[in-house]
């Protein structure tokens, strides 16, 4: 399917749902193809999935660690030996 820029202006959603369903658009200004509307699924590849991991390793590599800290010793912080606030 062919039309001008300024065809396409008025019906955008409805080119953009053909192009969506596999169907080719071009758009022209005059005579000439100017722009093809195509759907975008591209996919990541396994090395820009890893690069992501990788990021995220490296954040997490830089928060300290809770020593020995436990949600069961947690509250031993909070209270002294009488059971009182600390």
């Amino acid at each position: 399917m062919q039309m001008t820029l300024s065809e396409a202006a008025a019906q955008l959603p409805e080119l953009a749902a053909r192009a969506d369903a596999g169907e080719e658009v071009v758009l022209t200004r005059g005579d000439a193809p100017s722009v093809r509307l195509v759907v975008d699924r591209r996919k990541p590849t396994p090395a820009e999935k890893r690069a992501v991991l990788e990021r995220f390793r490296g954040v997490a590599k830089g928060k300290p660690e809770w020593q020995g800290v436990t949600a069961a010793t947690a509250a031993d912080y909070l209270y002294d030996e009488f059971g009182l606030p600390a």
